[in-house]
């Protein structure tokens, strides 16, 4: 399915399942996004990441809810721990499937998101290692003043955005020797496609969630 669409897929997931109190069809598309993860051989380390990150928070909501609220409501706790998990598998669907710089060129070609934005997000991105490694030098070269900055210090972070500040206008200029202008029409060497199969995928799914909605108690 176009990325785009998968996107907007897991958004209108999100908002069925935040609106509505089904167990088990929130059952269900947790069971779906599994079997799609699977299917696309996403790793079982991965795969056990992502329930076990989410366990803390999603027992104390069924603590808080089935033990400690006025109701002792256990059908609504177990619903909205199913909804915390179906927000993680949906997401993880569609972040585990697609890559992050196919996304954006979709968003880009297919939803019209602006070029800076779309560059933007990128360029984000794809300074997540340098900024880690440069946390790294900045504590390091610490150390070897004497000087030992935790990761809660403010001085290590307020030295990360300094030299993230120097990166932005270094990577504005190399996007200005490379030909970008801003509101400019620009063409796309690797084409995203829209198609009618993905239309109709969307479509169907979006009808079988509703249905599923509907069926199920």
């Amino acid at each position: 399915m176009n990325p785009s669409l998968k996107l907007f897929l897991a958004l209108i997931i999100a908002l069925e399942v935040t609106f509505t109190s089904h167990l088990y069809s929130n059952l269900v598309i947790i069971v779906l996004a599994l079997a799609d993860l699977i299917y696309h051989r996403v790793g079982w380390r991965r795969l056990s990441w992502l329930v076990a990150i989410i366990l803390i928070p999603a027992v104390a909501i069924f603590v808080t809810i089935a033990f400690f609220s006025p109701a002792h409501n256990v059908h609504f706790a177990w619903v909205l721990v199913t909804r915390l998990y179906v927000y993680v598998m949906t997401g993880a669907a569609v972040s585990c499937t697609t890559s992050a710089l196919r996304l954006v060129r979709s968003l880009e070609q297919n939803c019209h998101l602006p070029s800076k934005f779309a560059y933007g997000i990128l360029a984000a991105l794809n300074l997540l290692p340098r900024i880690r490694q440069e946390v790294k030098i900045i504590r390091v070269a610490g150390q070897m003043r004497g000087v030992t900055l935790h990761w809660w210090s403010p001085r290590l972070y307020f030295k990360a955005i300094l030299a993230a500040s120097q990166w932005a206008d270094q990577l504005a200029q190399a996007m200005e020797s490379h030909g970008f202008v801003e509101g400019q029409a620009r063409t796309s060497a690797h084409q995203i496609p829209l198609t009618s199969r993905d239309w109709l995928s969307f479509a169907a799914l979006v009808v079988a969630l509703q249905a599923l909605m509907i069926a199920l108690p």
